[in-house]
């Protein structure tokens, strides 16, 4: 069962979640999608992850692994072979696509293809400037510092 959902009255009290509404949007859809290939997701710290990708008879030069921004991409598109006659067909080898949704300074750390397995560890790298730092306070009698100037300006030639 669908049910819509209006996201309207967030958008007049909220600035800078497009992305998540987005997202929440996007999950709603019914989407045609296979199951295969079945991956598991693990958390494995605090901002440190693993997607394990069940490619069984896929070779390293078959798939790929694309990164973009808050998105990652893996393909695999098994070469087919016109000689071979099966007598039954229970593997499957067909081209697939997965799309995994990142958040925000989520990147690629490494990626293994090993037993059949693609494993791809992905860690969280926040920039110094989100990260949370202290900031001092000033008593009553001390002076308020100046404000350092951060860019100097240009003189007209």
């Amino acid at each position: 069962m669908m049910t819509n959902i209006d996201f309207a009255p967030l958008f007049r009290s909220s600035i800078g979640f497009d992305r998540v509404f987005d997202l929440l949007e996007n999950s709603l859809r019914v989407q045609n999608t296979s199951n295969w290939p079945p991956y598991d997701i693990v958390r494995e710290g605090e901002d440190a992850y693993r997607i394990t990708i069940a490619v069984a008879g896929f070779s390293q030069d078959e798939l790929t692994l694309t990164y973009e921004p808050n998105l990652l991409v893996v393909k695999g598109n098994k070469a087919e072979n016109g000689e071979t006659k099966y007598l039954h067909r229970g593997l499957t080898n067909g081209a697939f696509e997965r799309r995994f949704e990142l958040a925000d300074y989520v990147e690629v750390a490494d990626a293994r293809l090993e037993y059949g397995l693609l494993t791809v560890w992905l860690k969280r790298e926040l920039p110094e400037a989100m990260k949370p730092h202290k900031i001092a306070i000033a008593s009553a009698g001390q002076p308020v510092a100046e404000p350092k100037q951060i860019e100097d300006r240009k003189q007209a030639a």
